[in-house]
């Protein structure tokens, strides 16, 4: 009986030390996209002389990061294209006509990563981007992602930045060419919460 009773205890033992170093095996992370402290603005050339500036002021997001295989991480990110912003409400109420950004057919810009992989400094992140109806690969580099700050108190962030171009011809988006460029400038400082 004595036997029975410490086998049991031996047990236990290598059970509780066995969950304890399971919680030392750091766990993926999952932080979503903090839009108060983030920014997601565009240019485009005009008539070849200049450049609009643009943003986005309503938009989410998750990110979920595997320090252990970072090939594990996915990002995801959808802005909310009626949310446009050139600081002029009627060029604003027209890019979100059927035209260009035709918000009530298309209401979301989406990417969704596909493969992840660590570089100097961040990731470098393979996904789909859903614009406009229409859906294609690209590859962003994102900055960052590596430092962890605590603020405020008990909330975990991180913050990465990226700077993609994409081409709005490719989107289906063809409006008032020439005298708008096919090129878009995009850049987005994003940071991401976790409680």
């Amino acid at each position: 009986m004595k036997k029975a009773i410490r086998r049991l205890g031996i047990i236990a033992v290598l059970v509780v030390l066995g969950s304890a170093t399971g919680s030392l095996v750091r766990a993926a992370e999952t932080y979503m996209v903090d839009p108060v402290h983030s920014s997601i603005s565009f240019m485009i050339g005009h008539q070849g002389i200049s450049k609009i500036h643009g943003r986005f002021n309503d938009f989410s997001g998750k990110f979920t990061i595997d320090r252990e295989d970072p090939s594990k991480s996915s990002f995801a990110l959808s802005v909310k294209v009626e949310s446009v912003d050139t600081n002029n409400q009627k060029r604003d109420e027209h890019l979100r006509a059927p035209d260009y950004f035709n918000v009530k057919q298309f209401p979301e810009m989406t990417f969704q990563s596909t493969k992840v992989r660590p570089i100097d400094g961040g990731y470098e992140v393979t996904g789909d981007l859903s614009l406009h109806g229409v859906t294609k690969s690209m590859t962003l580099v994102l900055k960052g992602g590596d430092k962890v700050v605590e603020f405020p108190k008990g909330m975990h962030r991180i913050g990465v930045e990226t700077s993609p171009t994409i081409n709005r011809v490719d989107f289906g988006m063809r409006s008032e060419k020439p005298g708008l460029g096919d090129e878009v400038y995009i850049t987005m400082g994003i940071e991401a919460a976790k409680n």
